[in-house]
């Protein structure tokens, strides 16, 4: 990649970075590109085609024009439920070089979610593509308000595909300022309404930069595939901004992500950088006891969404050959600010802190706490959201002036490794000793017969707070339950601290999760 400035005359620019007064951010991800001669280079690879860097400048501009045409106007918003396709970037870029704000959606979720969002949003403008139209329909005939512009991104008299058809190839970037809203993107909201976190036009920049040029080395040459989807910040980083950023190569699989899917698309596409979360590692790895696969063009891999044990690196390693890269991020800050990196790994550690974020934990008295005590996690970097839509108090309990509490409970070593405990309502007191759930996790799921495990506080006869598992078994185990619940008691007393054991052991065919592969622990509470 050349040598790309961006340069911003605000006092609270980025470390490293600046940005012109006048910035749409379009330029940097999509213009550029033609200007530095990669118009014939692959910008995206599908199963259905491939889009060079010079059609996807073009299906940008034209979808812009499409928006304008039919009166979304610029600051407007328009919701997105886009499956991972060329049509993704399409709509998101050029809405953005059109001074329209894009709004990418869940695509999991359902109707009355799809409906919050609409009238939450005041949108102008909705597109969807047509495989969601049972949630979306229903949606829009529920919501307080219809967006004045619905379109189908194919397949229908009118849809985007035909308005872009019609529409000019040249667009007039908007003006915009580094600080100007771009984007939303919704939290997932695990345990209550969905929050629109509103990022700014320098964010993209900031991670393109700071994580994939700075921490993974991304270069041009990359391909890259995330089976982790568009619509949330983790896959939106890894399938498109940071390819984009680099001027290298997205992989895109609309479909739900397997096992067989992801390892037939990367044996087909061969990419460099391949980015999961420890849930599809753990059911790939479960795969890869029956079958070989062709895996060896990987570079590296990257984890995120919940810790990775220790136990899912060592094997993957063993198997793949490849190292994972975990770290944390989150949809406020837009991806991964703490991060192992190449050359600089502990597994079972969320690594350090990523260049241009500065990170600290804090007690409940909002004082620093000292290396191997756990404390709340705060995060500063130049790509956190501004506020969030329509909610001042949460807006005032999360950005904390520059800083971001990320609702996770963290311990930093001596080492300047981050351990994670627990999102913060998840921490135990066990015996009036704070416990990580996490850390019992990672025990139980070191057992050769388990997948999955997850632990939450449950009160025993005396009222008093101890942990409880529960259990997803590799598939095609029959082994006997009362006998392995004894011999995961064996395994955790041996490799805990005493008071860290689970007293109840609970068996179940599948945890619940949030569409990003969280577990939902506040569901297992009794």
């Amino acid at each position: 990649m050349k040598d790309h400035t961006v340069a911003v005359d605000t006092a609270t620019q980025p470390a490293g970075l600046t940005f012109a007064p006048n910035f749409n951010v379009a330029e940097s991800f999509i213009d550029r590109h033609i200007a530095e001669g990669r118009g014939d280079k692959l910008a995206i690879r599908t199963a259905d085609g491939d889009v060079t860097y010079a059609t996807l400048a073009d299906s940008v501009n034209r979808a812009g024009n499409a928006l304008l045409g039919l009166g979304v106007a610029p600051g407007d918003r328009v919701l997105m439920m886009v499956k991972d396709c060329p049509a993704f970037f399409y709509v998101f870029w050029g809405a953005i070089k059109a001074g329209i704000v894009p709004v990418p959606i869940n695509t999991l979720l359902r109707a009355k979610d799809y409906a919050f969002m609409i009238g939450d949003s005041g949108c102008a403008g909705l597109v969807y593509s047509p495989e969601f139209a049972a949630e979306v329909e229903p949606a829009l005939e529920r919501a307080s308000r219809r967006p004045g512009v619905v379109l189908r991104t194919e397949g229908t008299e009118g849809c985007l595909a035909e308005r872009m058809a019609a529409a000019s190839a040249t667009l007039a970037t908007a003006p915009a300022t580094a600080t100007g809203d771009c984007f939303w993107l919704y939290s997932s909201g695990t345990t209550g309404t969905p929050k629109g976190a509103v990022h700014s036009h320098r964010d993209m920049v900031v991670t393109g930069q700071h994580y994939a040029v700075d921490v993974l080395g991304m270069r041009e040459d990359d391909v890259c595939f995330s089976a982790a989807k568009l619509f949330f910040a983790y896959g939106l980083g890894n399938g498109m901004t940071f390819p984009l950023w680099v001027g290298a190569t997205a992989v895109l699989w609309a479909g739900p992500p397997t096992p067989q899917t992801t390892f037939d698309t990367m044996e087909r596409f061969k990419p460099t950088l391949y980015f999961g979360v420890p849930t599809l590692y753990a059911a790939q790895l479960q795969a890869l006891e029956k079958e070989t696969r062709d895996l060896g063009s990987i570079r590296y891999c990257v984890s995120a969404g919940e810790a990775l044990p220790a136990d899912i690196f060592r094997r993957w390693k063993d198997k793949v050959g490849a190292e994972i890269l975990d770290g944390i991020g989150s949809t406020e800050a837009l991806h991964i600010f703490i991060s192992n990196r190449p050359g600089d790994i502990k597994p079972g550690t969320s690594g350090r802190v990523v260049p241009g974020y500065d990170a600290r934990i804090l007690d409940g008295d909002g004082n620093e706490v000292a290396p191997g005590e756990s404390g709340q996690l705060m995060i500063r970097g130049g790509s956190t959201a501004k506020y969030y839509w329509n909610n001042p108090e949460k807006t005032a309990a999360t950005m904390v002036g520059d800083w971001l509490n990320t609702g996770d409970t963290y311990i930093k070593d001596e080492d300047g490794y981050f351990h994670y405990c627990g999102r913060n309502d998840d921490m135990l007191k066990v015996g009036g000793i704070w416990c990580s759930p996490f850390e019992i996790e990672a025990k139980l799921v070191e057992h050769p017969k388990v997948l999955e495990a997850a632990i939450v506080g449950r009160a025993d006869d005396d009222t008093l707070i101890k942990p409880e598992a529960w259990i997803v078994l590799k598939d095609g185990d029959d082994a006997d339950e009362a006998a392995l619940a004894q011999d995961l008691l064996r395994h955790c007393k041996e490799g805990l601290a005493k008071y860290k054991y689970p007293r109840w052991i609970n068996f179940v065919e599948e945890l619940p999760k949030t569409a990003t592969g969280k577990i939902q622990r506040f569901k297992l509470r009794h």
